[in-house]
């Protein structure tokens, strides 16, 4: 593990490289990142934070909650992973309700984008996933 020292103080950037990864659709490199986080400091979840966010994007949501339920199993204060899971949770439609006060929680943070990610989230569930199509694309369920 010696040889992995030197990279330990780039820990930060491959993270944000890797959530950068995921953003641009490489999920080659964003695995490779989050991976390669992984092995320098198995103890932080970032990098499971990171493999859920993928998830989501790739919108393989139950895979994501997984991911995120762990993370929240292990740090139950992480206010990340509670918002994602809230978002993915919401973005079910049998679990919208669910989603939605997992992100009302969220709302109550201290981080301000925590906070509009919460919010966010929870307009695009009542707009879009507790809706069903009607002529005008409209209409509650």
């Amino acid at each position: 593990m010696t040889q992995w020292k030197k990279y330990k103080e780039d820990y930060t950037l491959m993270l944000e490289s890797g959530f950068i990864a995921v953003n641009q659709a490489d999920e080659d490199a964003a695995m490779k990142l989050f991976r390669a986080a992984e092995l320098l400091d198995p103890e932080n979840s970032l990098p499971k934070v990171g493999f859920g966010y993928l998830h989501l994007h790739k919108l393989e949501l139950i895979q994501a909650v997984k991911m995120f339920e762990d993370v929240l199993e292990k740090e139950p204060k992480n206010e990340m992973a509670k918002a994602f899971l809230g978002l993915c949770t919401g973005l079910m439609p049998n679990h919208a309700d669910k989603g939605e006060k997992i992100l009302e929680q969220s709302i109550k943070s201290k981080d301000p984008m925590i906070k509009n990610l919460a919010a966010s989230s929870i307009q695009f569930i009542e707009k879009f996933v507790k809706t069903t199509p009607g002529p005008a694309g409209k209409g509650k369920r």
